[in-house]
């Protein structure tokens, strides 16, 4: 039976991160307005889920322990350009590409460097958090915050730590 639970823990996990972006993306695209959300927010977790993958992959992990990475991750990328261009920053895209992808190959020039951007994982997924509720805060104004995206990264966060 436990055999059985764990595998519907982590195919549902699987199944869930595919979408687990879509009805943010549909909340911005719908009011063609990003109000409400942080992209601080957003660049801290695309940042936490970069480190994440680029470890798992220099370690040489196995697929099915970080397969939903690359989906989030993509699914994060194409909601930061709807929300740049909604809110008129479209330019500042190339930049956050350009530092991205230093920042890809930087994070294995040492082992050292690598092992400790993935001890502060924790650390940046708890800022990203924190970034998205303190523009809530501000603006008195949950805009196009989806509560069906949160509901379903809480779902994986609680299936995640049970399955493992």
């Amino acid at each position: 039976m436990a055999p059985a639970l764990l595998d519907l823990a982590n195919w549902s996990t699987w199944a869930v991160c595919a979408v687990i972006k879509l009805p943010q993306l549909a909340a911005v695209l719908a009011a063609r307005s990003a109000r409400g959300v942080s992209v601080g927010s957003l660049l801290l977790e695309l940042a936490g889920f970069l480190v994440f993958l680029r470890y798992q992959i220099y370690y040489g992990y196995p697929l099915q322990t970080y397969l939903e990475y690359p989906i989030i991750i993509a699914q994060d990328i194409v909601l930061l350009l709807f929300i740049l261009r909604f809110s008129g920053n479209t330019k500042r895209a190339l930049f956050y590409a350009v530092t991205f992808w230093g920042g890809w190959y930087m994070l294995t020039l040492r082992k050292w460097i690598i092992d400790l951007a993935m001890n502060l994982c924790t650390l940046i997924s708890a800022a990203s958090k924190l970034a998205q509720l303190r523009c809530l805060w501000q603006t008195k104004d949950s805009g196009q915050v989806s509560a069906l995206t949160w509901s379903m990264s809480a779902y994986t966060c609680a299936s995640k730590l049970w399955a493992t």
